[in-house]
């Protein structure tokens, strides 16, 4: 194989495996067909410039314009096909890029210093990508997805960072000569090192501090809409109690009107009457949906919500008194199921609007609410739905939060028109 052949090969396989490091912590929008199309599209674009710029120039052209007509069109093309905010995709990708570029120049001075041949180097070099794909995609997206989402915001600044940096790095890697001839060129580079991961350590801890906040703003709303629930519930309750309470005042002067009506012989008019306020007493008797109050609370109130929207309700619930997790964090996790499903009701005609509850308590906690959907729903590969918009979804994340404390099942799922919740614990 001819040194151009085998460097346009290795520029090759650095481009894909960095794709990958990219597509590790990022959500996409489009299809595993698509997002292959799309990669086949670009594979040819990459080949055909690396293997133009090695005839052209060399190793050391392909090394100083690699980063413009490799590096940037890669950038674009993931941010066109994900989720990210502009700022949020720069820090991630070219962050990503950093890293490719300090490993795979670290990796070739490794295997120059140990005598390793062309393959064994391209062999060292696929294991470490692959390593360090997997190390991301197992233990960084997560974290990283939900900081995305709970801090949107704050990472323009950012951006300068890894920016500055690759810069930095491409600068002294190809200028005045190649960095694997000139010592000071390599010695420069690595030293670079020890400021760059001074101030990412400093970013990611400002970054978990923010997600720390966000995580206790957001525990705080919920328990807020978790206390108002159980006050409008004992308001309701104690509105009840008071009606019948008058109910029962009345009682002796109906019994006294029904004697009347009687003794007069009228007795379809003492029938009537009768009806009347049986009915009126039965319309004062609370609903109680399941015994533990603050799950009660939480149904009432949006099932409450949801009859004044012109939702339809069909509930089938039993729960024992004990529950084998903590009522309080279930109780958000239904807060956030029924605020979903009546914000997706919102925007159907009225013949339409429905949610469908069932909840169950043994052998296990079993749950699934569905609504009608007539939109598309794009699923994340964890097959969480995809938020239509910035801010939104913090209650499928709130969800997925609990099912992670808990080692409980969640799915999501659209099946006939009907987007669906199922949760077992």
């Amino acid at each position: 194989m001819t040194d151009v052949s085998f460097f346009t090969f290795r520029a090759f396989v650095l481009t894909i495996m960095t794709l990958g490091m990219m597509a590790s912590l990022t959500e996409f929008r489009f299809g595993h067909k698509k997002l292959l199309g799309i990669l086949a599209v670009y594979s040819v674009w990459s080949i055909a410039v690396s293997a133009t710029l090695l005839w052209l120039g060399g190793e050391l052209l392909l090394l100083r314009l690699f980063y413009f007509t490799i590096s940037v069109p890669a950038i674009l093309i993931t941010y066109w096909a994900a989720n990210d905010t502009p700022a949020q995709a720069v820090f991630n990708y070219v962050t990503q890029i950093l890293l490719s570029l300090l490993a795979a120049s670290m990796i070739r001075v490794l295997a120059g210093h140990l005598g390793l041949n062309r393959w064994l180097h391209m062999l060292l070099l696929c294991a470490f990508y692959c390593t360090v794909i997997y190390l991301e995609w197992r233990f960084l997206r997560q974290p990283l997805r939900a900081l995305i989402k709970l801090v949107p915001a704050r990472w323009g600044v950012l951006t300068l960072i890894p920016c500055a940096f690759c810069a930095y790095l491409i600068f002294m890697a190809a200028w005045p000569d190649n960095y694997l001839d000139n010592l000071p060129q390599r010695v420069y580079i690595y030293t670079g090192l020890i400021p760059m991961l001074i101030v990412y350590w400093a970013v990611f801890k400002g970054l978990l501090i923010q997600y720390r906040v966000q995580m206790e703003r957001q525990s705080d709303a919920l328990l807020m809409v978790q206390i108002a629930a159980l006050q409008e519930k004992m308001q309701k309750v104690q509105e009840v109690e008071n009606g019948i309470r008058i109910l029962r005042h009345d009682l002796r002067h109906q019994l006294h009107t029904v004697t009347e009506l009687v003794a007069r012989g009228d007795r379809e008019t003492a029938l009537a009457f009768l009806d009347t306020a049986q009915q009126r007493l039965d319309d004062q008797q609370p609903i109680r949906w399941c015994r533990p109050p603050v799950l009660d609370a939480v149904f009432s109130s949006y099932f409450k919500q949801a009859k004044q929207q012109g939702i339809r309700v069909t509930a089938k619930i039993a729960l024992p008194d004990e529950l084998p997790v903590d009522e309080g964090e279930l109780a958000i996790v239904l807060a956030n199921a029924l605020e979903n499903a009546i914000h997706a009701n919102a925007g159907l005609p009225p013949a339409k609007r429905e949610i469908r509850c069932k909840m169950v308590g043994n052998p296990g906690i079993m749950l699934e609410i569905a609504n009608p959907c007539d939109k598309k729903v794009t699923f994340d590969v964890r097959g969480l739905p995809v938020a239509e918009a910035k801010g939104h979804g913090l209650g499928v994340q709130s969800i997925s939060a609990f099912c992670q404390r808990n080692d409980a099942v969640c799915q999501f799922a659209l099946t006939d028109g009907w987007f669906q919740l199922k949760l077992i614990l």
